[in-house]
C-alpha cells in the first residue's frame, strides 16, 4: 500500500515563501495603530449621542445638530480607518483639527454653554485630539521606513 500519511514540513524551503513573507509584510505593513480604530470609533458615537446622555438637548439645539455630526464625522473616519488604513491615515491631521475645533465650540456654536456642556466637549475634543496624533505619529513613521 502507498503511504498516504501527510507530514507537515517547513515552508522554508517553499519555492514562494520570499514571495509569501514579502505579501504577508506589504499587507500588515499599514496596520500600526489597529488599535486605536475601536477607540475613535467609541468617541464618535459617544460624541453622537453626549447631548441626549449629558441632557443638554433641549438648552443647546444647535450643538446637539454640531455634536451629532462631528461624532457621525469620527466614527465614519475610525470605519475608514479599519476599511483603508493606508489611504485614510492621511486624514489623521484633519481628526486632530476635529478635536481641537470641539474643545472651542460651546462657545462658538453654543450659547453661554453650563459646566456639564464645557467638559463633555473638552473630553470628547481631548481625546479626539490625542487619537488623531496617534495615527498622525505612526503613518509619519511608517512613511519614512517605506
Amino acid at each position: 500500500m502507498a503511504d498516504v500519511s501527510h507530514t507537515r514540513g517547513d515552508l522554508a524551503g517553499h519555492p514562494d515563501a520570499s514571495e509569501m513573507r514579502a505579501r504577508y509584510e506589504r499587507v500588515l505593513g499599514g496596520r500600526d495603530v489597529v488599535l486605536v480604530d475601536g477607540p475613535v470609533f467609541l468617541v464618535g458615537l459617544y460624541c453622537a449621542v453626549s447631548p441626549w446622555v449629558i441632557h443638554f438637548a433641549l438648552a443647546q439645539p444647535p450643538l446637539v445638530v454640531h455634536n451629532l455630526i462631528l461624532g457621525i464625522a469620527i466614527a465614519l473616519l475610525a470605519v475608514g480607518f479599519t476599511v483603508a488604513p493606508e489611504r485614510m491615515y492621511g486624514l489623521s491631521g484633519a481628526m486632530c483639527a476635529i478635536g481641537v475645533w470641539m474643545i472651542i465650540s460651546p462657545w462658538i456654536v453654543g450659547s453661554s454653554p453650563d459646566a456639564g456642556v464645557i467638559w463633555n466637549n473638552l473630553v470628547i475634543g481631548v481625546l479626539t485630539f490625542l487619537l488623531g496624533a496617534m495615527c498622525v505619529a505612526v503613518a509619519s513613521r511608517s512613511r519614512s521606513v517605506t
